[in-house]
């Protein structure tokens, strides 16, 4: 048997290796293309004549994401209160008919204050049975509460106090509360909006500057806020007495309109 030389044989191998070695090298140039040409998109053709591949990079920008407010002060143009006949008798129907009787005499006093049928309504009707609790004694029946509850609106705030002393003399005996409001609120929420976008502006632009990066425009702006009635307050109104010269003073004070914002702006490089 003829052996062949041990040079031989490594030469043979070579082309092995030289073909493995140019396969590796040829993915990683490929790889190395790609990575330069980003963010620029790649296409690669699709076996079969499909639609060609394309790969994409995609940078996100730097953006500023900040929020601001406007506020508005505005003076209120209507009120609301809340009141109620609460009446108590032996029987549940006595109990009713004593509080339907008041409660007529109260509706023909806010006609006679100038108040439209429009802006009373019934808001709370409740008739419960009342109990006297003695120690080591089972609980006794004392009679029936009714208690018919009512809210209007009052379009004219100098009136406010002269219905409340009118309603309480006409049988009123409980007065839940007060609150003011806005008949049109639209004209304040946009003064408001105005400020807020104002004070977003000078806000991005101020983070522009200490950031030394020219600021862009902006991405999307979101709101929040807005007009919102106040709840009712406390009041405690009395009838006046016959020839008294004075009636519940009432007092409406400001409301604050407020609107607050959300802005994302670009920063060029």
């Amino acid at each position: 048997m003829t052996r062949r030389p041990a040079a031989a044989a490594a030469v043979a191998a070579m082309p092995a290796v030289s073909n493995r070695a140019l396969m590796i090298g040829g993915a990683l140039m490929a790889a190395a293309a790609l990575l330069a040409a980003a963010p620029m998109a790649h296409a690669q053709s699709q076996p079969n004549g499909g639609a060609p591949l394309t790969i994409q990079a995609v940078t996100e920008r730097p953006s500023l994401n900040l929020s601001a407010y406007g506020e508005v002060r505005a003076t209120p143009d209507m009120a609301t209160i809340t009141f109620a006949v609460v009446t108590e008798a032996p029987t549940a129907a006595d109990s009713m008919s004593q509080n339907a009787a008041r409660m007529n005499q109260v509706m023909a006093a806010l006609r006679r204050a100038g108040i439209n049928e429009r802006d009373v309504q019934t808001s709370g009707l409740n008739l419960s049975a009342q109990y006297d609790y003695v120690e080591n004694n089972p609980p006794r029946l004392r009679g029936y509460q009714a208690s018919n509850q009512v809210t209007v609106v009052i379009n004219d705030l100098t009136k406010v106090g002269a219905t409340a002393d009118a309603v309480v003399a006409a049988g009123v005996n409980q007065i839940s509360g007060i609150s003011f409001g806005l008949k049109d609120p639209s004209a304040a929420e946009n003064q408001a909006r105005q400020i807020a976008v104002r004070n977003l502006q000078a806000k991005a632009a101020l983070y522009s500057q200490a950031l030394g990066t020219p600021l862009g425009g902006i991405r999307s702006l979101t709101e929040g806020g807005g007009y919102a009635p106040q709840p009712p307050r406390p009041m405690y109104a009395m009838a006046r007495m016959e020839g008294a010269a004075d009636m519940t003073p009432v007092s409406a004070g400001e409301l604050v309109v407020r609107i607050d914002i959300t802005g994302v702006y670009d920063l060029n490089r």
